[in-house]
């Protein structure tokens, strides 16, 4: 049986976004997300699409703002709802399924807000390999009706990437960029102050041109984490001290580079997964 192509996957997006008529976007200015904001426009028409935002301490400034100016581009209402993880103590205490509690809060906000509206669905980024990751955020979006239109019409994330670069999406190549709470190893409570500290190091980092960085928080330890190809650079004797003197500046006594390198989602290595996200 053959697969379908990657035209015939946006054809079947855009019939799952035609079918829901008026949508709310989960929109962070991550790949994902951004995709979807424009393509459910251009299927949909403006006037039936909002982009929302769910703004919070664990949200950096920099994608707070790119979310904003892409939205304005793509001639987009945009619209920032304010949400309240940090003051549900399961979320704080930071579980291996913290992202459930923060989606849950999210979704929750949004379902008055889409029937305030007469929106007939929220619609996130989520695409057909999530489902082979540690996604606990994907059963809060079962459980509140949140669909997926990437995922259901089978896109994975190198069709996204490739179809954006198709629509001139600046995100098309964007690394990834999950909220600043992934970066605290699971069990240490989550605070305003260490997703600050986290946000100041990358931001320093990324001033280097480490265009793609983690700065994984172990209580006072940083473990900096740089593609392959960029440990060369860091680990030079000028780099190196720059780093650890910024790193130790913004609060850290420890600065370490992670000798294997950036892995998307490290901070599940530690955890023994069991069942992984499936489809419904």
């Amino acid at each position: 049986m053959s697969h379908p192509s990657i035209d015939e996957k946006l054809v079947r997006m855009r019939e799952i976004l035609r079918s829901l008529e008026r949508v709310a976007v989960a929109f962070s200015a991550g790949v994902d997300s951004t995709f979807v904001l424009k393509v459910a426009i251009d299927t949909l028409g403006p006037e039936n699409v909002v982009a929302v935002t769910g703004d919070s301490d664990s949200l950096a400034r920099a994608e707070f703002e790119e979310a904003s100016r892409l939205a304005r581009e793509m001639g987009a209402e945009h619209v920032v709802i304010r949400t309240g993880e940090f003051e549900n103590p399961d979320y704080l205490a930071n579980p291996a399924n913290r992202c459930y509690y923060c989606k849950t809060e999210l979704y929750k906000r949004l379902e008055p807000f889409i029937a305030e509206r007469g929106l007939r669905a929220v619609v996130n980024g989520i695409n057909a390999e999530d489902y082979n990751d540690w996604r606990p955020g994907i059963q809060a979006a079962r459980e509140h009706n949140v669909r997926a239109p990437c995922a259901e019409a089978g896109m994975t994330k190198q069709d996204i990437r490739i179809l954006s670069n198709r629509l001139g999406l600046p995100t098309f190549d964007k690394p990834a960029m999950p909220c600043l709470a992934s970066r605290v190893q699971y069990g240490e409570e989550i605070t305003p102050e260490k997703l600050r500290q986290i946000e100041r190091s990358e931001a320093f980092l990324r001033s280097l041109d480490f265009r793609e960085c983690r700065v994984r928080h172990h209580g006072n330890l940083a473990r900096v984490e740089l593609p392959a190809a960029d440990l060369d650079r860091a680990l030079s004797p000028e780099t190196r001290a720059s780093i650890d003197a910024a790193l130790r500046e913004f609060g850290y006594t420890y600065v370490t580079i992670d000798l294997r390198g950036f892995r998307s989602g490290s901070m599940n290595e530690v955890i023994a997964f069991g069942k992984r996200q499936m489809p419904s």
